[in-house]
């Protein structure tokens, strides 16, 4: 489960487990969680209380193992699929009850893929947030071929009821519903400015002005990361085999050069300074 995942699942009163890869990327991920409340203290959107409980029902390891009696496990690793299948093939021998649902927090690779790297393929669904998770609302269910309605019911129940989120519903397929749609106008964003047709500048400010985005398609591709972006074009192209799909150069050598937008502070801008 991701920080923001475990943040706002605390927030609404859940006793949460976070499970790091490392005793070091638990200590972090636990300062982030804190620092995150700490923010919302501050600007007075959560009391010093509430803020301080949300805190004591969060436990931070880097065992696996500490996830077995747990009811709903959210994978939220980096958007590789290898690592995800291996990942949910550890989830399905440690977690024990019969009725627990194995949840992938993925936005691009289907939900089948991982639901078959386990002996409990109608536990399996896809419960997409989108970053950062304390802010946006939405939250994409995703169900399988094999996905039964009880799993269907408790990630609803999960994410609607119990945190508030808007949820909408979509199939099986890479992508799903919203990168199906991003991934394509980000890549031609991309292909527009790696051909000199216009400055990343005004290509961001055209959608801004001109069609009223909160964010450019450059700027948006720095704030989800250019490995991510590429990772979930590749994912597409993979499924569909469509040259809309297809990652453009420039965006693959960035990845190669390290240049991932805000997380190393520098992609199609530079944030540095």
């Amino acid at each position: 489960m991701g920080s923001g995942i475990a943040e706002v699942s605390a927030r609404a009163g859940l006793d949460v487990v976070v499970a790091e890869a490392t005793p070091e990327a638990a200590e972090a991920g636990r300062a982030r969680i804190a620092k995150s409340l700490d923010r919302a203290m501050n600007s007075g959107k959560l009391s010093d209380s509430d803020g301080a409980a949300a805190l004591d029902r969060i436990t931070v390891t880097h065992q696996l193992e500490e996830l077995a009696d747990r009811q709903l496990v959210i994978e939220a690793i980096v958007e590789d699929e290898p690592a995800k299948i291996e990942l949910f093939r550890s989830l399905d021998k440690i977690v024990e009850g019969d009725d627990a649902v194995l949840a992938s927090n993925t936005s691009s690779i289907p939900i089948m893929k991982l639901a078959m790297a386990t002996g409990r393929p109608e536990s399996v669904i896809g419960i997409h947030f989108f970053n950062p998770v304390p802010v946006l609302h939405l939250v994409e269910l995703v169900t399988s071929l094999h996905t039964s309605d009880h799993t269907q019911d408790v990630a609803e129940r999960y994410a609607g009821r119990t945190l508030g989120k808007r949820v909408i519903k979509s199939k099986d397929r890479a992508g799903f519903i919203v990168n199906a749609l991003l991934i394509p106008y980000l890549l031609s964003a991309i292909r527009m400015f790696e051909s000199g047709f216009a400055s990343k500048e005004d290509i961001d400010e055209g959608m801004v002005t001109g069609c009223a985005h909160p964010m450019g398609p450059l700027a948006l591709t720095d704030l989800i990361g250019l490995d991510t972006t590429m990772a979930v074009a590749e994912s597409l192209y993979d499924e569909f085999k469509e040259q809309l799909y297809a990652p453009p150069p420039l965006l693959a050598r960035m990845v190669e050069a390290g240049l991932l937008g805000r997380k190393t502070g520098r992609g199609f801008y530079d944030y540095r300074s």
